[in-house]
């Protein structure tokens, strides 16, 4: 009988867990990846489309997987896979894989080097799949001919060929004509 109640003691003493313990077991664990000089080709039909280069990045794979740049990037986009067409430079940089997009922070710039046309925000958002950009926090852009501001942000094309403007204002060189380009 003493056996058995030692037993019972014993077995009932070691199913005790601290609730730490058993919160810990069932935590869902990040993966983390990290990489230094970081140079990567983006590629579609055979052709080069983007190069990015980064000091630093960091890969996440949680519920969502994604890319993050914490020390700066920078991109060039190409029109064909030897012309570059746009760079762009920003001090922090988060692309979600799921959503084929990309968070720009931090000293944006998008400069089309075949124009000139610069665009500069705190913060953008790159859409790979539609090759656009836009924000919805106030940018500006300079062209040869003067400089739009967008208080309330813009989309664009990804070479700055097109701009659609939130609330913008600037200056303008208008034509003899009138017509503005």
């Amino acid at each position: 009988m003493a056996a058995l109640l030692l037993g019972c003691c014993l077995f009932l003493q070691a199913c005790e867990n601290d609730p730490k313990d058993v919160e810990g077991a069932f935590r869902k664990q990040v993966a983390v990846e990290e990489a230094f000089k970081v140079e990567s080709f983006m590629s579609q039909d055979g052709k080069v489309k983007a190069k990015l280069t980064a000091p630093y990045m960091v890969r996440s794979q949680a519920d969502s997987s994604y890319l993050e740049f914490p020390r700066t990037v920078h991109v060039d986009f190409y029109k064909d896979s030897v012309t570059i067409e746009t760079i762009l430079d920003a001090r922090y940089a988060k692309y979600m894989e799921y959503m084929s997009k990309v968070l720009l922070r931090d000293s944006v710039v998008v400069i089309n080097r075949l124009t000139g046309d610069t665009l500069r925000t705190q913060e953008l958002w790159w859409d790979q799949n539609k090759q656009e950009f836009y924000t919805d926090k106030p940018c500006h852009i300079n062209q040869r001919l003067g400089t739009n501001f967008a208080q309330d942000g813009l989309r664009a094309a990804q070479n700055l060929s097109w701009y659609e403007f939130k609330k913008n204002s600037g200056t303008r060189l208008v034509p003899q004509d009138g017509m503005p380009q």
